[in-house]
């Protein structure tokens, strides 16, 4: 999705100066399996998520980036953690740096994914132990390390 009014109205003051934005994570799995996304900006595979608007409820933020990323819905099962910092900043391709401040919800599908072909272009089903190989935005170590079993 293109930046909301919000962010356009930010970046009309600021330019590409770095902005902390509270976001949103969706852990999706079917047992040892995550749901990764390859990501159109920059190639790499990571968990589906995206920002917080303002007034949005942050469970509702999820569940919005899903729908609007995989065009799914989802059951929120819980809060996996909330993470942030030098990890979590990301240039875009226009110059854009933006700091997240992600909270990261274990989901799970109510209906199937299936990438937008914009922001996502690619997804797949991984073992934990084969995310580590891929080509992918690290900080989502961290947080399929804190996922219980």
């Amino acid at each position: 999705m293109p930046a909301s009014e919000y962010i356009r109205s930010l970046r009309s003051r600021i330019g590409h100066d770095l902005l902390l934005l509270p976001g949103v994570t969706a852990v999706i799995r079917e047992g040892d399996r995550m749901l990764l996304a390859r990501h159109a900006h920059s190639g790499a595979w990571s968990l589906v998520g995206g920002a917080v608007e303002p007034g949005e409820e942050p469970a509702d933020a999820v569940a919005r980036e899903v729908r609007e990323e995989l065009g799914a819905e989802i059951d929120i099962a819980g809060i996996i953690g909330v993470y942030g910092g030098e990890p979590l900043v990301v240039t875009y391709p226009n110059g854009d740096r933006v700091g997240y401040v992600t909270t990261a919800y274990e989901c799970v599908l109510r209906t199937p994914p299936t990438p937008d072909g914009v922001e996502l272009t690619e997804i797949g089903w991984f073992e934990r132990s084969d995310i580590a190989s891929l080509e992918r935005r690290e900080w989502i170590d961290r947080v399929i390390a804190d996922v219980r079993d």
